[in-house]
């Protein structure tokens, strides 16, 4: 059974999911419109669509790496035999949990460089604030792996 604040955690999660999605399709149809019916749109609106869209990406990743719905490749459970599931689990998790590590580093190295040099998004604004869910994402889905590394290595015993 979930605890409280994973509970809540996963709430946040689809609420935040579910209110991108419905920006993003409310936005481009109201683009759309826009350009065919009256000839003109918001200018902002195409570059907000963008980010909500890396939003929309990162934060259903970590959805899915919670869930355990992540891209994944069966080939082990497929062609070797079952004594060779588990390990192939523990590996596959730290491997994932490695490269998650990796993109978090490289991503707030990317977000500091965006602060550091001054740029700007949405007309004005500074571009870090919109970029910080890449290195948020990426902890979160690294620390998942890193979690289901711990207790499949403790299921082991």
């Amino acid at each position: 059974m979930p605890s409280r604040s994973e509970s809540l955690g996963r709430k946040l999660e689809t609420l935040l999911l579910s209110l991108l999605l419905l920006g993003i399709i409310c936005l481009a149809g109201s683009q759309i419109v826009l350009r065919n019916i009256f000839s003109s749109s918001i200018f902002w609106a195409d570059e907000l669509i963008r980010i909500a869209i890396l939003w929309l990406a990162m934060i259903g990743a970590m959805a899915a790496s919670r869930e355990g719905r992540h891209i994944a490749i069966g080939i082990v459970p497929r062609y070797f035999p079952v004594s060779w599931h588990r390990p192939a689990a523990i590996f596959a998790a730290g491997f994932g949990a490695c490269i998650s590590a990796l993109l978090a580093w490289e991503s707030c190295r990317f977000v500091a460089d965006t602060y550091r040099f001054g740029d700007e998004l949405l007309g004005g604004l500074p571009a870090w604030p919109f970029q910080v869910i890449m290195p948020i994402g990426f902890a979160v889905i690294g620390w998942r792996f890193a979690i289901d590394v711990l207790a499949l290595l403790r299921a082991a015993r």
